[in-house]
């Protein structure tokens, strides 16, 4: 479900409407208290916890920096606590967020980072589920600090909101293991092939538009859509298809799932989804001016410099999505593709 995944397939504002609407929803608590969502011992936080086969199981050591903690805003330093809200209701998107095989904790790519981060800031996680729309609503009422919910960083919601990148927002290729064809991150490379997509999506939009420029070119790019997932994969395996265009943790996830099947597939290859000329991100979110941002990105980064980040993307197959640093509201989507 590439719109519910990327949370980047058509980027939705949060409109009042919206917001009255899914406030019923409220933020249900889930994983404060599970096995998949707590740290394991001082010091010790493990990812992947019942994840499914969608993650690799990993203990991490991190240990709080007392300078990070310093400069958090008073009133979460004060709380012990870090509010986590995680809009992964009502069917979850794996890798990312989903409630796992106990049937009761959220777990996924997005809640594991969130308590890597608590630990370093020192606070107690202490992590919500809701809608997507309703996350929003947490942030604002100050029910919840942050968000991690795949959250593209776009121009439109600085207006409200600030961020810290954590990840790469990449599209990707899915093809079978045994073929040779790689996008290499030129769309001359599809001339030839046909391809599968999603509708309604950012990168249906983006694959129309190397269509476009192929045929300008007098070449052919032949576009699929199918009713679903199963039929996409069920074309991909029988050779209708080259390669499925689609969210990339979304990808990584079926190549796992798919590693020992008859039928193993592998990545054909990365693309931004902010496009050519701007690389997009994936950020934690914060409430405009609460001070939290900058105490965010300074735990991401030391969660990089120690090896803990790297871990556990890989624990998840998104080594791919890595960033170098993060950043405190970036360059994001601009405001005519937002």
């Amino acid at each position: 479900m590439p719109t519910q995944l990327s949370r980047r397939g058509l980027i939705r504002g949060i409109t009042a409407a919206a917001a009255a609407a899914t406030l019923a929803t409220g933020l249900t608590a889930c994983g404060g208290d599970s096995d998949a969502a707590t740290t394991d011992t001082a010091g010790t936080v493990t990812v992947g916890r019942v994840s499914n086969g969608a993650a690799t199981p990993t203990e991490l050591k991190v240990t709080e920096v007392k300078s990070i903690n310093a400069a958090l805003p008073e009133s979460v330093r004060s709380s012990g606590t870090l509010k986590i809200v995680v809009g992964a209701l009502p069917d979850g998107f794996p890798p990312l967020a989903y409630v796992g095989s106990d049937q009761k904790s959220l777990t996924g790519a997005e809640p594991d980072l969130a308590r890597l981060i608590a630990a370093v800031l020192g606070l107690r996680p202490e992590i919500s589920n809701a809608t997507w729309e309703n996350m929003f609503v947490g942030i604002d009422s100050g029910r919840a600090d942050i968000g991690f919910s795949n959250i593209t960083d776009t121009e439109e919601r600085k207006k409200k909101y600030d961020f810290a990148s954590y990840r790469k927002d990449n599209l990707g290729f899915e093809v079978l293991k045994k073929s040779t064809w790689n996008f290499d991150g030129d769309y001359r490379n599809l001339a030839g092939r046909t391809v599968a997509v999603d509708n309604g999506t950012n990168q249906e939009k983006i694959l129309l538009e190397w269509q476009t420029k192929l045929k300008q070119e007098g070449k052919q790019l032949t576009v699929k859509h199918y009713a679903g997932k199963n039929a996409t994969y069920l074309a991909l395996t029988g050779g209708k298809i080259d390669a499925y265009f689609s969210a990339n943790p979304g990808i990584a996830y079926h190549i796992r799932q798919t590693a020992t099947s008859p039928d193993p597939t592998r990545s054909g290859g990365t693309f931004s989804g902010a496009g050519a000329t701007l690389q997009g991100l994936i950020a934690a979110t914060t409430k405009k001016g609460s001070g939290l941002a900058r105490p965010v990105a300074d735990a991401i980064d030391h969660l990089i410099e120690n090896g803990q980040y790297a871990k556990w993307l890989a624990a998840y197959n998104l080594s791919a999505e890595a960033i170098d640093k993060s950043e405190v509201n970036p360059p994001g989507l601009p405001l005519d593709n937002s």
